[in-house]
């Protein structure tokens, strides 16, 4: 079925029924996937599909090599870093034919910043065997411009990965529905 054409509120509808949809949804689809601790049945099954969408998409990284499907691994970083309040560092580690190996939360932050240590992520490129990793990691602010601080991290740590023969092949800036990409922007 091709559902591509439908409005959001008609979608809703099919998932948790009329009578939920309407009281939910208010012209935006984005607060329905904050799943609360005291969260309805109606937020659950948005937050489980969520999860679902996002396990899909880690599946194709790990089937193909992410560099033959970049949107894909866009929108495996939107739905991961998605309504984050707090700036979140991730790494994605790839194996000798740029397929996923796993992906991980390394660091967490404040609001406006993170600390991203280059010993940690070396380390853990080796424990995973990865020959290369792509960096992402968000902007609570929505603007999805690189900081003077993030270029300088970004270099520190492929300095610090070339040592191991870790190839870094991009890092993502995510904030809202943007994405900025640094190896796009020629900053990688």
């Amino acid at each position: 079925m091709n559902y591509s054409n439908r409005s959001d509120l008609d979608l809703l509808k099919k998932l948790v029924g009329a009578r939920e949809s309407k009281r939910l949804y208010q012209g935006s689809l984005k607060p329905l996937f904050l799943c609360a601790p005291h969260a309805t049945p109606a937020q659950e099954k948005f937050a489980v599909a969520k999860e679902l969408v996002k396990r899909w998409l880690s599946e194709e990284l790990k089937r193909e090599p992410v560099l033959s499907q970049p949107a894909a691994v866009r929108d495996y970083l939107r739905i991961l870093m998605a309504n984050e309040e707090r700036e979140i560092f991730v790494v994605i580690y790839l194996d000798a034919h740029n397929r996923m190996i796993v992906s991980e939360r390394a660091f967490q932050g404040t609001l406006t910043q993170t600390s991203v240590y280059p010993r940690e992520i070396v380390r853990a490129a080796l424990r995973h065997n990865a020959a290369a990793v792509i960096f992402a990691h968000n902007h609570p602010s929505g603007v999805a411009e690189p900081s003077r601080a993030d270029e300088m991290l970004t270099q520190a740590l492929k300095q610090a990965l070339v040592m191991v023969d870790v190839r870094v092949l991009d890092h993502f800036i995510v904030a809202n529905n943007a994405i900025l990409s640094f190896a796009e922007r020629g900053v990688l």
